[in-house]
């Protein structure tokens, strides 16, 4: 099972590599490059794949807006019926302008704002999951000020530490920022419930990001019906257990996780439990529907050879922030190159300025275009102005329409919201 139940996105026809019927090239001329391309085709048959794996139990996909938070691709995803898992005011704000009901989208994040706080109840969110006592504290006194009830559902941390590619990407054990300790989880419900301005709702665990290996769910799952049986003869019932996202798409011709296996365990087990689930995915839907095109300025040879492009770490930082892989193909491979170990660089003045280091690659010519792959997910999400950039361009597939989702930005947007005083006398 897994990646072969997908057709793989962004395929070659006699060399030239492409989204559905459309060419990269003509798009990259259009619209020029750097250039990020999501195939919304790729998108939906990640979507129906969650629901269909997870059909036995009542449940919300609340796609996971950081990852990539285009007001497009949240309007297409909202339509399959997919809610939305959002981390500060500006992702509900673009969930909202992209038309997600409010009722399908949970607010997480560890350090939530009065103001936050305040415009989600506003908007009748479906739940905040809250990640420690001084927070919940602050949900309450925020609900009792506006006169309403709260609904929320406590993270908690279940001390488990899942294989992540990254120290950075692992949330669920002891030492992470993340979450309420599952001794303290018990504590927090039972002065919650006695609260006139907080609702209990549900139950909330997300143990990292790009996980492969469903068993640390599993793990993870025990440990939280544990607390909803405690809960439960307290006479504190819950409506939704979620157990967040993190899961893996293959970087590099190696496993992803398998969602058939994970739903095969957690849909009977919460099913059976009476509670409604809620997933967060977020790189496992779009992550590998989008690609970022480039254009190589020059090839500079020296104690190595670098294959300068006009895209870098100010475009897809994570090969620099994560240690990234990201596959890097020419985009026309019809004329055969020799083969070299290179480095592929952007223009950015910093040494960590880089796409990959010694990597394999058909040696391109000045002018060529590469297509850097699977930066659907924490490629423009990430992007900066950093020196002086301009974030680039990003376009839609479906089927044989080409949309511009986002323009390129311009001079004029570097400095918006800035002013020049005038000058001291």
């Amino acid at each position: 099972m897994g990646e072969g139940l997908l057709t793989g996105p962004f395929p070659r026809v006699g060399g030239e590599l492409r989204c559905g019927s459309h060419r990269i090239a003509d798009l990259a001329e259009r619209f020029g490059t750097p250039l990020y391309v999501y195939d919304m085709d790729r998108v939906r048959e990640r979507v129906d794949r969650f629901q269909r794996a997870f059909a036995g139990v009542d449940h919300l996909v609340a796609y996971s807006v950081k990852a990539n938070g285009n007001l497009t691709l949240l309007r297409r995803l909202g339509a399959l019926g997919c809610g939305a898992d959002i981390t500060s005011r500006g992702e509900l704000f673009r969930a909202l302008r992209a038309g997600i009901d409010p009722g399908r989208i949970l607010f997480a994040g560890v350090g939530k704002s009065e103001l936050e706080i305040r415009e989600a109840l506003d908007a009748g969110i479906y739940a905040f999951n809250v990640e420690s006592a001084g927070e919940l504290e602050r949900i309450d006194a925020v609900a009792t000020s506006l006169g309403v009830r709260a609904p929320f559902a406590l993270r908690v941390n279940p001390d488990i530490l899942s294989p992540t590619p990254h120290e950075y990407t692992a949330t669920g054990h002891a030492e992470s920022k993340f979450g309420v300790p599952l001794t303290e989880a018990l504590r927090l419900y039972r002065w919650a419930s006695g609260r006139r301005h907080l609702e209990v709702r549900g139950i909330d665990v997300h143990i990292g990001s790009q996980i492969i290996d469903p068993e640390p769910y599993f793990r993870a799952l025990s440990g939280i019906l544990d607390i909803v049986a405690d809960l439960g003869r307290e006479g504190i019932g819950l409506e939704f257990l979620d157990i967040g996202g993190g899961f893996g798409i293959s970087y590099d011709a190696g496993p992803e996780m398998d969602v058939e296996t994970l739903a095969r365990e957690v849909v009977p087990t919460v099913r059976k439990a009476g509670l409604r689930l809620v997933l967060e995915p977020g790189r496992s839907v779009v992550g590998d529907a989008g690609i970022l095109v480039t254009r190589v300025h020059y090839v500079k040879r020296g104690g190595k050879t670098f294959v300068i492009v006009d895209g870098g770490m100010s475009e897809l930082i994570r090969p620099s922030h994560y240690g990234g892989f990201h596959a890097i193909e020419r985009v026309d491979d019809r004329a055969p190159r020799p083969t070299e170990v290179v480095d592929v660089v952007g223009p950015i003045c910093e040494t960590g300025d880089f796409l990959a280091r010694d990597r394999a690659l058909e040696l391109p010519e000045t002018g060529e275009l590469l297509a850097v792959r699977a930066v659907g997910a924490y490629g423009f999400a990430m992007a900066s102005n950093y020196n002086g950039r301009l974030r680039p361009a990003e376009c839609l597939i479906e089927g044989e329409r080409i949309s511009l989702v986002r323009r390129r930005e311009t001079l004029e947007d570097l400095i918006r919201g800035e002013d020049l005083p005038e000058t001291a006398s």
